[in-house]
């Protein structure tokens, strides 16, 4: 029944009501609390695998990101995007591009933690997963300033591996300190490393490049560059990692923005790419008319002394998609725990549970698997660790940077039309997910990037089996599926391999987020993980779980819990 009668009763109450406009049923804002003490996955990962020394300054850290106004920030960041400046009003050349202030704030603060340096300045059990962890709260906040963040974590070992360049390189990388000047390295109290690779005609085949370099000082190894990139990442860094040929091949170089004289480098920006997301970062086209450089590792070697370089950043997109899932789950979880639907919260609905519990398993096994690549960067000098970092770096980074994109899309939905308007984080974290597809190599890349791994070095695939038999008796659906991916591998033919690689690497990738959640996870997510992912196939989109699940279980786990 109406509680009105006649139209006079609502003219009536409508005079009676001071505000046309009143909002209920909507969640608090998903603000000032602490992400880190609010991941229950990722505070017992790192007590599992032993890095629980750094709970206080990881945790230090989840408590400023958690704040409303570095959330703000990383929305300040990507609604206002990096301005490119050719040129002074006198003509006079700049290729100066100019950030939002809260851009230089986040990046100050990263740097702070020590997010690009971590694992090199302290070098102990567990740095890597402490430095992982980190990184991973920042990608929640803000993720386009990580891309020049994991280019310099990234650029430490081939640089370590060239003293030729000078000390103050490495030293003013390492000191922790964020300077965004533009000037040469000598007056600067921090620098950060970017990197240009990628040309119009080749893409990802590098090998195709047709930038050159011509030999300087032998004795110094020093070169001039001539060239176009097509993409150069974070322009304003101090220097770049690229590929040129030389006479002996393709070979890798350290170009600096300022050379050693003090003049500025002939390195000439064209244009900033239009993105349709990572906003916040600058990504360039740019020309090198003769600019300054030095060798890294020896000539027609480039791709070997660069590879070190992408392998990190390759699994540095691991942590950011894992990072913009786990943001994804936190704000569905929050939204749908206070919203109400049909007189009860949307979290007490079977289909909603479903759909939610789902996502936040998604979420849970990512992590898992990168942790582990962290704990195998932890161990250099164990042979197997590093054979099991080789392949799963590829595996990991085709399977979890996929899943990204169709998982937020998904969370979307579970928010309805605000998760769509740009009020919300979603749809920056959903323009952001095809980044970590893309950069340093799209899926097909990655796949035959292990097809590489395997024919080159076989260990490496013995050692990844070797991992994966850790969790065999733990669970029955996890035992079957290893078994039969086992002997699937040994009789296809290796003519055939490359055409269903996508296949096997996405088993070998859920086998081996089992194994972690076997391993080191909540028995409950890891049992309904193998249930949901390994045994029969109940549908393709998320929401599928079987009844057995405890959804509710699942879903109080991963949500964030205001202080």
């Amino acid at each position: 029944m109406s509680e009105f009668n006649s139209l006079d009763d609502i003219v009536k109450k409508a005079k009676d009501v001071a505000e046309t406009h009143q909002v209920t049923n909507q969640p608090p804002m998903l603000e000032n609390y602490n992400i880190f003490e609010s991941d229950m996955a990722l505070l017992e990962l790192l007590n599992n695998l032993r890095a629980d020394w750094g709970h206080k300054e990881v945790s230090k850290l989840g408590e400023v990101l958690g704040q409303s106004q570095w959330i703000n920030k990383g929305f300040q960041a990507n609604q206002n995007p990096p301005k490119l400046h050719t040129h002074d009003r006198f003509g006079n050349r700049l290729d100066l591009i100019e950030y939002h202030p809260a851009y230089h704030e986040l990046m100050d603060l990263a740097i702070e933690h020590k997010i690009p340096v971590l694992p090199w300045v302290n070098q102990r059990e567990g740095s890597h997963l402490v430095r992982m962890a980190k990184n991973y709260l920042y990608n929640q906040i803000e993720a386009g300033s990580a891309c020049p963040l994991t280019m310099t974590f990234s650029a430490v070992p081939p640089l370590r591996k060239s003293p030729h360049i000078g000390s103050q390189w490495l030293d003013k990388l390492l000191n922790g300190r964020y300077d965004p000047a533009n000037k040469p390295i000598e007056q600067k109290t921090g620098v950060t490393i970017g990197m240009a690779m990628t040309e119009k005609q080749g893409g990802t085949d590098v090998r195709a490049n047709k930038s050159y370099a011509a030999l300087l000082s032998k004795k110094d190894k020093t070169y001039e560059l001539i060239g176009h990139k097509w993409f150069c990442s974070a322009p304003m860094c101090d220097g770049f990692l690229t590929l040129a040929q030389t006479v002996q091949g393709l070979s890798c170089f350290l170009v600096p923005r300022w050379r050693p004289d003090g003049n500025k480098n002939q390195i000439y920006i064209q244009r900033l790419k239009d993105k349709m997301g990572n906003r916040s970062n600058a990504s360039s086209e740019i020309e090198f008319r003769g600019a300054f450089g030095w060798l890294l590792g020896s000539e027609g070697k480039g791709v070997k002394t660069i590879i070190e370089m992408v392998a990190l950043t390759r699994y540095d997109c691991m942590i950011g998609s894992s990072a913009l899932m786990r943001q994804a789950v936190a704000q569905i979880t929050h939204h749908c725990h206070y919203r109400e639907v049909f007189n009860k919260p949307l979290d007490q609905h079977p289909l909603m549970q479903n759909v939610l519990a789902d996502l936040c398993l998604e979420s849970e096994a990512a992590l898992a698997m990168t942790a582990r690549m962290a704990k195998a960067l932890d161990n250099p000098d164990d042979k197997f660790e590093q054979n099991l970092l080789r392949l799963t770096t590829a595996i990991g980074k085709y399977w979890i940077c996929k899943r990204a994109s169709s998982h937020i899309g998904e969370a979307q939905e579970c928010l309805g039309g605000i998760g769509y308007v740009e009020e919300s984080i979603l749809p920056r974290l959903y323009r952001e997910a095809p980044v970590n597809s893309i950069w340093e190599g799209s899926g097909n890349v990655q796949c035959l990037d292990v097809i590489r791994a395997i024919n080159k070095s076989p260990e490496t695939l013995d050692s990844y089996l070797q991992e994966l038999s850790k969790a065999k008796g733990k669970n029955n659906d996890y035992d079957h599926l290893f078994k039969r991916t086992v002997k699937q591998l040994e009789d296809t033919p290796s003519d055939a391999f490359e055409f269903q690689s996508r296949y096997f690497v996405e088993r070998l990738a859920k086998l081996m987020q089992a194994c972690q959640l076997l391993l080191n996870g909540n028995p409950k997510i890891a049992d309904s993980f193998c249930l949901s992912r390994l045994s029969e196939i109940r549908g393709l989109n998320y929401g599928n779980l079987p009844p057995s699940v405890d959804c509710k279980f699942i879903i109080d786990r991963a949500r964030p819990k205001l202080n």
